[in-house]
C-alpha cells in the first residue's frame, strides 16, 4: 500500500511541475477532456488582461506618439525644390559626312546614353566648381534657436571673407556674438586650443592659419545682440559632398528628352536658388559647348587633363620624397618589423640576464669556502646549472677547480690539515677560485657591455616606434590627394573619349520647361506618417504586451475558467476577506453573519445539501494542491457556519506536518490527532472548544514521524465511528495532495471531498492534478470552490448555484448584506479599481 501511495505522490508532483506522466485510462475519461480546453482562446480571460492592461496601452501609445512629437520638435524639415528641362537634339551628321551612315535605330539607341551623359555634366566638378563661385556656399551662416539652428541663406547680418593656409580649420565651427552693431566677440577651436578675440567689423583678423575680415550687410539690425551666430567655411570637398548627397538629376521621358532637376535642403530658398543656378549654369555651358569649335573644347579637355597631370605628378613627387626621406611606404609592415625586432631584442636581453644571474651565483659561490675536515662541497655540487656555462676557458677553470675540491676531500680522508699534500691542495683550490673569480669579471663586463647595446637598439626601435602615428597620418594625408587626382585623371580621359565619339555631328538645344519654384511644405519629415507610427508602435507595443501577459497567466481567475477546466461541482465562491489584514486563518463568520463572505459561504452549505442530506452523519475532508490556496480558512468557517445551522460540528486538522487548525482558534497543539492515533490521548481529552458552542475542533497535535500509516491504522477509523457519535458533521483539514499523500487518504474515505482554488494563485496545472486525482481514485462526489476571489473576476458573483446572486459586491440583492459603509472612492482608487 505504501507502494502505491508514494507512486502517486510521484505523479503528483510530476503533474504539479509540468511533467508529462500519463493518467491512466479509465472509463470516465472517454469523451472530451477539460484538459483540451487550454489550448484553445479563453475569451474572458484575453479581456480581463486586456482590461488590466489597458492603462499600459495607453501609455505606450503616449509614449509613441511623444516619441513622435519630440522626432519633429528636434527634427529640421527638409524641403525640395526642382525644375524640368528639355534638351532637343539637332544632327549636323552630313557636315562631317556622318549623316548617311547613322541609321535611325542607332540614333534612338543613342539617345538615352546622350540624356546620361547630360545628367553627369549638371552633376559634373564643372558645374559645381560654378555654383560654387556664384553661390557663395563655401560659407554657411547660422542663428542658434530655442531647439534647433537656423540657417540664415541671403539673411544673414555679416559676411566673412577668409582665407585659409592651415587645411585644419576647413568645417569649423566660429561663434559670433555682437556686442554692438559695430563690435563682436569671435571664438572657436583652432590648432588643438581654444581662441577667442574682441574685433570690430571690416578689421582684418589674423590668426594662425586663418586671415578673416567680418563685414555687416543690410540685415545688421539693433537686435543681432539678442542672438548667438556661427558660421562654418567649407572645404571644396565638403561642399562637392553637401551637393552630391542633396542632388537629383533624373530623366523623367527619354522619348521627349525631359531632365528634372531637384535639391533637398533645410532652408527651402537656398534649394530653389540652387536648382535654378543649375539650370542657368547648365544653360550657359550648353551656349558655350555650341558656340565653341571641336578643337577648343578638345584642347579645354587637354588643358584639364594636363593641369590634373600635373597636380597627379607632384602628389606622387611629394608622396616619393616622403618615402624616400622617412623611408616609409607601408606603415602597418613597419609596425610588424619593429615589433619583431622588439620580440627578438627581449629574448636575447633576457637570455643575457639570465646568463648575468648565472655568472653571478658562480661567483658567489666561487668566494665561500665550506672546506671541512670531514666534508667538502665541490662547485658541481654546490650549482648543478655549471654545465650551462657556454664560455669554454671559465668551464674549464670552473671544472678545474671542481676536480681539485674532490681530489681535497679524497685525500681529506687520508691526511690532516697539516700534511703538505692538504695544505698543497687547498692552495691550489685558492689560485683555481681567483682564476674563475678573474674570468667571471671579464664575462660580467662583457654581458653588461651587450646588455647596453640591447637598450640601445630598443630605445632606437621604442622612438621608431613612436614616430609611427605621425608617418601614418602624413603618408594617408599624401595619399588621398594623389588617388582623388588619379580617379579624376582617369574620369576625364573616358570623358575626352566619349566626347569625341559622340560630339562629332550633334549639337543640342535647351530649354527650361519648369524654372524652380519656393516649395511650400517640407517632404520630411511628414508629420502624418510620424504621428502614425508613433500611434502604430504604441499599439504594436501595447498588443504585444497584452499578448505576453495573456500567454503567460497561468492562474486560475474566475469560476469560469475553474467550471471549463475541471469535471467537479463547484459549490460556490468565498470572496476575497479584505476587512483586516490576517497572518493566519481564522474564524470570520461569526464576528458578522450576514457578511458577503458568510453568505457566500451558507450558499455552499445549501449546495453541500443537495450532494449528502444534511440529515445523514457526513464526513467533508477540505484538501488543496499546494499550501496557501485558503483550506484551512475555508474549512473553519465552513464548519461555523455548518455549526450556526443547529448541527454539531467537529474540525480534525490532519495535516501533521503543518497544523494551522489551533492557530485559527488561538489554541495549544500539545495534544490532537497525532496523540489520539498511538493511543496517548482519548478523544475526548482532545476535544477543544470554539467560540460557537456547536462546534469544537481536534489539533494535530505533535508531528509524528509516519503520518501516512496513521491515517491508514484502524484507530483512525475508531476515532472516526467515535466522533459520529457524538456529530453530525466531520470537517478534516487534510495536507495539499501535490505534496504529500495523506490527503488522498482522506478523500477517498470521504463522504464529500471538497478541493480548494484560489483565484489569482491557484495555477490552472492543479486543476489538471484535480482531474486525475479523480480519474484515478474514482472520487465522483469532488466537489471545488473558487476562494479569495474579487467581485469583477468571479465571474458568476458570490452566490454560485443556489444563493443570493451577486449581492453587495455585484449590485443585486442590495440589502441582504450588512458591510460595514465605505468611504467615497477617490478618483485614482476608481481608476485603479478599474484596471483591477
Amino acid at each position: 500500500m505504501a507502494i502505491n501511495e508514494n507512486t502517486e505522490l510521484e505523479e503528483l508532483i510530476r503533474n504539479a511541475t509540468g511533467g508529462s506522466a500519463a493518467p491512466p485510462e479509465t472509463p470516465a475519461s472517454s469523451g472530451a477532456d477539460p484538459e483540451d480546453d487550454s489550448a484553445s482562446l479563453d475569451i474572458s480571460t484575453l479581456v480581463l488582461v486586456a482590461r488590466r492592461s489597458l492603462l499600459w496601452l495607453i501609455l505606450l501609445i503616449a509614449l509613441g506618439l511623444t516619441a513622435s512629437w519630440l522626432y519633429l520638435r528636434y527634427t529640421k524639415p527638409v524641403y525640395k525644390s526642382q525644375s524640368l528641362l528639355k534638351i532637343d537634339e539637332r544632327n549636323e551628321g552630313s557636315a562631317l559626312g556622318l549623316a548617311g551612315q547613322m541609321a535611325p535605330a542607332a540614333a534612338d539607341k543613342g539617345r538615352g546614353g546622350k540624356l546620361a551623359g547630360e545628367v553627369e555634366v549638371i552633376k559634373s566638378n564643372i558645374i559645381y566648381r560654378r555654383l560654387k563661385d556664384s553661390l557663395a556656399l563655401d560659407v554657411n551662416y547660422y542663428v542658434q534657436g530655442t531647439v534647433l539652428e537656423a540657417e540664415l541663406y541671403g539673411t544673414s547680418p555679416f559676411k566673412v571673407i577668409y582665407k585659409i593656409t592651415d587645411p585644419s580649420l576647413y568645417n569649423r565651427k566660429f561663434d559670433l556674438r555682437f556686442i554692438n552693431k559695430q563690435r563682436f566677440i569671435l571664438e572657436f577651436m583652432g590648432q588643438g586650443r581654444p581662441t577667442s578675440g574682441e574685433y570690430a567689423l571690416g578689421q582684418t583678423i589674423d590668426l594662425s592659419g586663418i586671415t578673416l575680415q567680418i563685414v555687416g550687410t543690410p540685415a545688421l539690425k539693433g537686435d543681432v545682440q539678442d542672438e548667438n551666430y556661427h558660421f562654418t567655411i567649407l572645404s571644396d570637398g565638403a561642399v562637392n559632398q553637401y551637393l552630391d548627397k542633396n542632388l537629383a538629376v533624373e530623366i523623367v521621358n527619354p522619348e521627349a528628352n525631359t531632365i528634372q532637376i531637384s535639391f533637398n535642403d533645410f532652408n527651402p530658398t537656398k534649394a530653389q536658388d540652387i536648382v535654378n543656378k543649375i539650370d542657368s549654369l547648365y544653360l550657359v555651358e550648353k551656349v558655350t559647348r555650341k558656340n565653341e569649335a571641336t578643337r577648343n573644347q578638345l584642347k579645354f579637355l587637354d588643358q584639364i587633363l594636363d593641369e590634373n597631370g600635373q597636380n597627379l605628378e607632384r602628389a606622387e613627387d611629394r608622396l616619393q620624397s616622403f618615402v624616400q626621406k622617412t623611408g616609409t611606404y607601408d606603415t602597418r609592415a613597419e609596425l610588424e618589423a619593429i615589433s619583431g625586432k622588439m620580440e627578438k631584442l627581449e629574448a636575447e636581453r633576457l637570455k643575457l640576464t639570465d646568463k648575468m644571474i648565472l655568472l653571478t651565483e658562480i661567483e658567489v659561490m666561487a668566494r665561500q669556502d665550506r672546506l671541512t675536515r670531514d666534508e667538502t662541497q665541490t662547485v658541481e655540487q654546490s650549482m648543478p646549472a655549471i654545465v650551462g656555462i657556454e664560455d669554454a676557458q671559465l668551464l674549464q677553470q670552473l671544472n678545474e677547480l671542481n676536480n681539485l675540491q674532490w681530489n681535497l676531500r679524497r685525500i681529506s680522508r687520508s691526511y690532516t690539515d697539516k700534511t703538505e699534500t692538504v695544505q698543497r691542495t687547498k692552495a691550489d683550490i685558492e689560485y683555481a677560485r681567483t682564476a674563475v673569480s678573474r674570468l667571471l669579471r671579464q664575462s660580467q663586463k662583457l654581458l653588461r657591455n651587450e646588455l647596453s647595446r640591447l637598450d640601445q637598439q630598443r630605445n632606437r626601435l621604442n622612438g621608431d616606434l613612436q614616430s609611427l602615428p605621425a608617418k601614418g597620418t602624413e603618408l594617408a594625408r599624401l595619399q588621398r590627394p594623389m588617388g582623388l587626382y588619379d580617379k579624376f585623371f582617369l574620369q576625364l580621359m573616358d570623358r575626352k573619349v566619349q566626347f569625341n565619339i559622340e560630339q562629332a555631328g550633334t549639337t543640342a538645344d535647351f530649354q527650361i520647361l519648369s524654372p524652380a519654384s519656393p516649395p511650400s511644405a517640407p517632404i520630411s519629415p511628414n508629420r502624418l506618417i510620424v504621428y502614425a507610427s508613433g500611434l502604430a508602435g504604441g499599439l504594436l507595443l501595447g498588443l504585444g504586451l497584452i499578448a505576453v501577459r495573456y500567454f503567460m497567466h497561468n492562474t486560475i481567475t474566475n469560476v469560469r475558467e475553474l467550471e471549463r477546466n475541471t469535471k467537479a461541482s463547484v459549490l460556490g465562491i468565498i470572496p476575497t476577506y479584505d476587512k483586516e489584514k490576517m497572518e493566519v486563518s481564522r474564524l470570520v463568520v461569526d464576528k458578522n453573519p450576514k457578511s458577503a463572505i458568510s453568505e457566500s459561504i451558507r450558499s455552499i452549505r445549501t449546495n453541500l445539501d443537495f450532494i449528502s442530506s444534511a440529515k445523514k452523519k457526513r464526513m467533508i475532508s477540505v484538501t488543496s494542491t499546494i499550501s496557501g490556496e485558503g483550506k484551512t480558512f475555508v474549512t473553519v468557517n465552513l464548519g461555523g457556519i455548518i455549526a450556526l445551522s443547529g448541527q454539531r460540528v467537529v474540525i480534525l486538522d490532519l495535516d501533521m506536518r503543518k497544523p494551522k487548525v489551533n492557530l485559527a482558534f488561538g489554541a495549544q497543539n500539545v495534544k490532537g490527532v497525532s496523540t489520539i492515533l498511538i493511543e496517548r490521548h482519548s478523544v475526548q481529552e482532545c476535544i477543544q472548544p470554539t467560540s460557537i458552542e456547536s462546534m469544537q475542533f481536534i489539533s494535530a497535535g505533535p508531528t509524528p514521524p509516519n503520518p501516512s500509516e496513521l491515517i491508514l491504522s484502524d484507530k483512525f477509523d475508531q476515532m472516526i465511528q467515535e466522533l459520529y457519535l457524538t456529530y453530525d458533521v466531520i470537517l478534516i483539514d487534510t495536507p495539499p495532495v501535490g505534496l504529500v499523500t495523506d490527503g488522498i487518504l482522506i478523500m477517498r474515505k470521504a463522504d464529500i471531498p471538497l478541493y480548494i482554488v484560489r483565484a489569482e494563485y491557484s495555477r490552472k496545472a492543479f486543476i489538471k492534478n484535480m482531474n486525475r486525482l479523480m480519474r484515478s481514485n474514482n472520487l465522483t462526489r469532488m466537489c471545488t470552490i473558487l476562494n479569495d476571489a474579487s467581485a469583477r473576476g468571479s465571474g458568476y458573483g458570490y452566490g454560485y448555484g443556489y444563493g443570493y446572486g451577486y449581492g453587495a459586491y455585484g449590485g443585486y440583492g442590495q440589502g441582504y448584506y450588512e458591510e460595514p459603509e465605505a468611504r467615497p472612492l477617490t478618483f485614482g482608487e476608481k481608476l485603479k479599481k478599474f484596471f483591477n
